[in-house]
């Protein structure tokens, strides 16, 4: 199976090396380059893409606004985005991830993990480096003033369990493992709670369980 990517970033340099890394892979293919918000939104539309590797900062319309317009395009349900960080100075990163992206990576980030990153949310296992990102999500949730959800009240007691799991960086095999439970229950548990919860993927669930408190700093 070949991996669709579209690229999004407003420095013509960054876009041209992604795209010579991603056309390396023998299993990923390069399907377009936008260099603003609009023109990323314009051609996942035309182009279809399995995921958008997306910059948040560029012009004419963001890449969170841009993010937000394709996760809410019901024709491009299947297209994930992950989204370009600074990760220590992009305090909207969290926007990102509200607005529907599956992921974050930094920029910085080496030639083999950017392929991984690609592969593994292009899989629908979405929250790439749990550990940073669930860090970064309870840094700029840490505030008293940080929204608060009821959305986890609608769980059964083991859904709450295996949410907090998926909060907490674990797959469906350590969450398996850690509640004694066969791959597929766990598996079964978190496509229930995503249903549930209208929630895109497993990073849409790390904000829920953060701002409903149910994972709270310190704790991951």
């Amino acid at each position: 199976m070949t991996v669709r990517v579209l690229l999004a970033d407003d420095q013509t340099l960054v876009r041209e090396a992604f795209a010579m890394l991603v056309e390396s892979a023998r299993d990923m293919e390069v399907v377009g380059q936008a260099a603003t918000g609009r023109q990323a939104v314009e051609l996942a539309a035309a182009a279809r893409p399995d995921l958008v590797v997306m910059d948040i900062r560029m012009s004419d319309l963001d890449g969170i606004e841009a993010t937000r317009l394709i996760a809410a395009d019901e024709d491009l349900a299947d297209v994930r985005v992950l989204v370009l960080t600074t990760y220590d100075t992009d305090e909207n990163i969290v926007d990102a991830l509200r607005a529907g992206a599956s992921g974050f990576l930094v920029k910085d980030t080496r030639p083999a993990e950017l392929l991984d990153a690609i592969r593994t949310v292009a899989a629908g296992e979405a929250l790439l480096s749990p550990g940073p990102t669930a860090r970064l999500i309870e840094r700029f949730l840490r505030s008293p003033s940080a929204p608060r959800t009821g959305g986890p009240d609608c769980l059964s007691d083991r859904e709450r369990e295996v949410l907090a799991l998926v909060a907490r960086g674990l797959n469906n095999t350590e969450i398996a493992d850690a509640l004694g439970l066969s791959p597929l229950t766990a598996k079964t548990h978190v496509s229930r709670i995503m249903g549930k919860l209208a929630a895109r993927d497993r990073a849409q669930l790390v904000i829920v369980a953060y701002e409903s408190g149910m994972v709270t700093p310190g704790s991951v």
